[in-house]
């Protein structure tokens, strides 16, 4: 029998789709053509906070049930609350998927938060994954706002090429989030906010063309004399870092031979062996205002991932940086902080500044 009408697995996208856009079910009126405004970005780690994830932990676990995750979220939004930001870009975001109890997170924070309007553009939607009984999962990048979002965009990235086609068929589509901004806009200048999650274990040059594909984008707005803030997690240490992480990474009884193509340590670790690496954010540097500035984005109080493997392993709980903020305005750089304190509640920690808007 012929499966007409069946849809498959795994959805692509074409370049350029558009947005799930959301809007909380009560709206809070923010304030009216303000001076600056306070950016958060954040990877949540699909609300499961230390979860020993079988991916990314060295763990045995693949789904979490309905009330850990809503626990985990609740903190989420008591963190975001606290903050008190204007805009947030978030990452692993989940909206239908079986390993977080089929919560849509996107409107449980916009119900739970101050922020009213939401956009969610998927990085992983798949029907069924049959690896340890994953089931269904919608993940991916988000922007939530005080503001109303228009014209939201699904920028698709590059997918990895060292992958099996099959393992492919079913992985992250991962992509760029972009929405304009209309109340922070002045005169024919629109503002935009411009969400990333780039690759993150891949041994080909993936990374390299999701980061080259976002400094595009954001020169784009550049050229065409807009403004921006955007962030994410860049999976990238900043330049000056000492780049090899995989005997941290690594999970007991595997070895980091230098096999980068047949070795699993190296598919679960954020080693990077391309050409130019750890200096592939340094046109992001060079064209752009970052909140965490390049002197400082080194220092152990702007580390932002925090591995189980690590702490297990030696005690440390934050161990590099892997998430960023830019615009091309200006922020207010003691401003910006790197939210240590949510240390259970991700393996990523959120990080917020302020960006001046006055005389834009």
């Amino acid at each position: 029998m012929t499966n007409i009408g069946c849809e498959p697995f795994a959805k692509s996208y074409p370049s350029i789709s558009n947005p799930r856009m959301y809007e909380s079910d009560e709206y809070l009126s923010p304030a009216s053509n303000p001076d600056q405004i306070k950016v958060v970005t954040w990877n949540i780690r699909w609300g499961c906070g230390r979860l020993p994830w079988f991916v990314d932990s060295c763990g045995e676990m693949a789904l979490a049930d309905y009330e850990s995750v809503e626990e985990i979220m609740e903190k989420i939004a008591d963190t975001l609350n606290s903050i008190d930001a204007d805009i947030v870009l978030l990452q692993e975001v989940d909206i239908e998927s079986k390993r977080s109890g089929f919560m849509d997170q996107m409107q449980y924070l916009l119900n739970n938060t101050n922020l009213n309007y939401g956009a969610y553009a998927s990085m992983m939607d798949v029907d069924f994954v049959f690896s340890d009984g994953l089931g269904r999962i919608n993940t991916g990048n988000a922007i939530l706002s005080k503001f109303q979002l228009t014209e939201a965009e699904r920028i698709k990235l590059r997918l990895r090429t060292d992958q099996s086609t099959l393992v492919q068929y079913g992985y992250a589509r991962r992509n760029i989030l972009k929405a304009k901004i209309p109340e922070l806009s002045q005169g024919s200048k629109d503002f935009y906010a411009v969400n990333i999650h780039a690759t993150a274990f891949a041994t080909d040059d993936t990374k390299k063309q999701h980061i080259n594909k976002y400094v595009e984008v954001l020169s784009d707005i550049q050229n065409n004399n807009n403004y921006f803030v955007t962030g994410g997690d860049l999976n990238s240490v900043p330049p000056g870092s000492v780049i090899d992480f995989c005997e941290s990474d690594k999970c007991d009884g595997e070895n980091c031979d230098g096999d980068y193509e047949n070795n699993e340590a190296y598919y679960g670790s954020y080693f990077e062996h391309f050409e130019g690496e750890p200096d592939i954010l340094v046109p992001l540097y060079n064209s752009y205002d970052a909140a965490i500035n390049l002197a400082d984005a080194n220092l152990p109080v702007h580390y932002s991932h925090a591995p189980s493997t690590s702490f297990e392993r030696n005690n440390i709980k934050y161990d590099r940086k892997l998430s960023y903020l830019f615009t091309n305005k200006s922020w207010i750089n003691e401003k910006s902080i790197t939210h240590q304190n949510a240390w259970e509640i991700s393996d990523h920690m959120p990080i917020s500044s302020i960006v001046i808007l006055s005389n834009r």
